[in-house]
Parts: structure tokens; C-alpha cells; sequence
């Protein structure tokens, strides 16, 4: 199994790529989409798309995993990484993948065992779980990864249901 995870921003979206070998998990991929302010929305957008759309080809996922909005105190910047978020469900809607969106409390739990944990822990979690010789960074591709992370747990979890079903 081969997940994409996202953590969609207009400014930064982070990717991380996964896959399941054996009982582990392993990175094949990560990093951060950056698109420069000064250029139009649309701009921004579709260089979003182009690159997921990229990734979906070079890695041919089984599934795409992405981080939820989160509303705080700046409904525009939510709009932004509305957008964001949007062409890459685009993207994935374009192959018919299986997509599938985690809160960050639900990606910080499945990684750290609680949700309330810190940026800094999640990325020396995702490091131990991987296998990593260091932290994932920035924290947007240590953040894609932890999606990943939490939609392989996931799904080993129901493939396990279902047998005992």
C-alpha cells in the first residue's frame, strides 16, 4: 500500500509520500510545494495541482490522505487552505483515488498517541516510525507524512477488522 498525505496551504503544502513493506512503514517521498505570494491566486493553484498531480504519477498511490481545515481565529487564511486543499482532491478525483481527511488531532493521536501534541514531536515521531535518519523538515512535509502515517494505520487497522469480520 502506497499513501499520499497533504497538508494542504496556498503557501506551503507539504507532501509526504509512504508505503507499507512488510509490517513497516517506509518514506518514499516528501516535501513542500511553495508558491510565492506575489503570484495571482490562480497561478498559485495550479502549480499546487501540477505538482500532486506529478506526485500521483511518479508514486501511483493507493490512496490519498489530507489534513482537514482548521477554523481558528483566521477565516481567510481557511479559505486559502481550502483552495489549496481543493486541487489536490481535484487531482486525486481526476484518477478516481481513494481520498480520505483526518483532523489534526486524529493525525497527532495516531502518530503521538495524543492529540494535543507539539510540531516538534510529531516530526521526531514521524522520524522513529519511518525509520528516519533524522526529524522530517519543514514541519508541512513532517506534517504530510504524519496524514500518511495516520491514513496506513488506518487502514491496516480495518483490513484487520474485516478479516476478523
Amino acid at each position: 500500500m502506497i499513501v499520499l498525505g497533504i497538508d494542504p496551504g496556498l503557501a506551503h503544502t507539504g507532501y509526504g509520500v509512504i508505503a507499507r513493506h512488510g509490517g513497516r512503514l517506509v518514506a518514499l517521498d516528501g516535501g513542500v510545494i511553495d508558491t510565492p505570494a506575489r503570484d495571482p491566486l490562480g497561478a498559485r493553484l495550479a502549480a499546487i495541482h501540477l505538482r500532486v498531480t506529478e506526485l500521483l504519477d511518479a508514486h501511483e498511490p493507493d490512496a490519498m490522505a489530507l489534513e482537514d481545515l482548521y477554523f481558528g481565529a483566521n477565516a481567510r487564511s481557511a479559505f486559502a487552505v481550502g483552495q489549496a486543499r481543493g486541487v489536490a482532491l481535484l487531482a486525486a478525483g481526476q484518477r478516481a483515488l481513494p481520498c480520505a481527511s483526518y483532523t489534526p488531532q486524529q493525525v497527532k493521536g495516531a502518530v503521538c498517541g495524543s492529540g494535543r501534541a507539539g510540531k516538534a514531536q510529531v516530526q521526531r515521531m514521524v522520524g522513529a516510525l519511518l525509520a528516519l535518519p533524522e526529524p522530517p523538515a519543514p514541519d508541512h512535509a513532517a506534517d504530510a507524512l504524519a496524514v500518511a502515517v495516520c491514513h496506513a494505520h488506518g487502514a491496516a487497522l480495518r483490513t484487520a477488522l474485516e478479516r476478523a469480520a
